[in-house]
């Protein structure tokens, strides 16, 4: 029987080669270790590489009220962790309520506001969604002002501090705020630091470097703290918004080395500022270098060809002078 089965293989054989020689042209018959696709149509994509969700974010205090409208930071990472632990960043936005387009899926929504922040997770579909995040925080906002006019925030450096031990700036929470900015804070007592910077004051401060010769580069004009620094202590709420104004007093002062009172200034004097108790609160060189002082008395030391001139002066909130020093004759003479 062995040998009569022999034809019938061949004959089977050969019946498969014509099939194929008479197929349809492109038509391919699926390897068996492949999905077949559905008969009704070609293989489809999965839903998850080409679906897109369309999400728009806001964020509230809790209490409610109107959307918060800055001073919030979102970012969306991938619910899934990496093999490191980390969840992977796919968007963020500074945005107050951005509307953000990514693929379906599952996610961690975050948003930092100040020291408060708040997360979600959720699951998108291809749809269209608005999400709201409650932030369990107070708001605070600081303006600074001199002689009652408004400081441009590009003056005003501003410190957070939390109180510890009765040190009002035990812990600096934060080192970098703006005034104007809108600031979320957890509830709490916080102490405010308010330095008043010196824009004006900064390119003689270039200067004195560049006559010391400590610098071969001499760097572009920057502000520079001033002595006019205000504190303030106030108590956040949660879910409330507190405005802080600050009043600084202080004045833009220019010195100058005179002959006699209304003469031109002499060129390459170095000016020492000092409290009348002597500590030092800036030294400047030029012919009429100008800056920045808290209102109150001075004493300026102004050093030419050798010999020393002394004088004092007054500082008046929002009265920016000038501040002669006249090089009589028989000035102290230079050691």
């Amino acid at each position: 029987m062995r040998g009569g089965l022999r034809p019938t293989w061949r004959i089977l054989a050969a019946l498969v080669a014509l099939v194929a020689l008479i197929a349809p042209a492109g038509a391919q018959t699926p390897a068996s270790d492949s999905p077949q696709a559905p008969a009704s149509g070609p293989a489809q994509t999965p839903a998850s590489d080409s679906a897109q969700a369309t999400l728009s974010l806001s964020a509230v205090l809790n209490g409610g009220g109107a959307p918060l409208t800055g001073g919030l930071r979102w970012r969306v990472f991938a619910a899934q962790a990496d093999p490191d632990g980390t969840h992977p960043l796919i968007v963020e936005s500074s945005l107050a309520q951005p509307t953000l387009t990514i693929p379906a899926g599952d996610y961690v929504v975050h948003v930092a506001f100040g020291l408060a922040s708040a997360a979600k997770r959720m699951t998108l579909a291809a749809e269209v969604r608005s999400e709201r995040l409650t932030l369990s925080a107070g708001a605070l906002k600081i303006e600074g002002t001199l002689a009652d006019a408004p400081i441009d925030s590009s003056k005003l450096s501003l410190a957070i501090y939390v109180p510890q031990n009765r040190n009002p700036m035990g812990k600096l929470v934060y080192a970098k705020g703006k005034a104007g900015d809108i600031i979320g804070l957890p509830e709490g007592s916080y102490h405010i630091v308010s330095t008043y910077l010196d824009t004006v004051g900064a390119h003689s401060a270039v200067s004195a470097a560049a006559n010391s010769g400590k610098s071969a580069v001499v760097a572009p004009p920057a502000a520079i703290p001033s002595n006019s620094i205000v504190n303030a202590d106030i108590r956040v709420t949660s879910g409330k918004r507190i405005d802080v104004t600050i009043k600084h007093r202080c004045a833009t002062l220019t010195l100058k080395l005179v002959n006699k009172a209304g003469a031109e200034a002499l060129a390459n004097t170095t000016f020492t500022v000092l409290t009348p108790g002597g500590d030092v609160i800036r030294e400047l060189v030029g012919a009429f270098p100008s800056l920045v002082l808290a209102e109150g008395e001075y004493v300026v030391i102004a050093r030419h060809d050798s010999k020393i001139y002394q004088s004092t002066f007054q500082v008046q909130t929002g009265m920016d002078h000038d501040v002669e020093v006249v090089a009589e004759e028989g000035g102290k003479q230079g050691q």
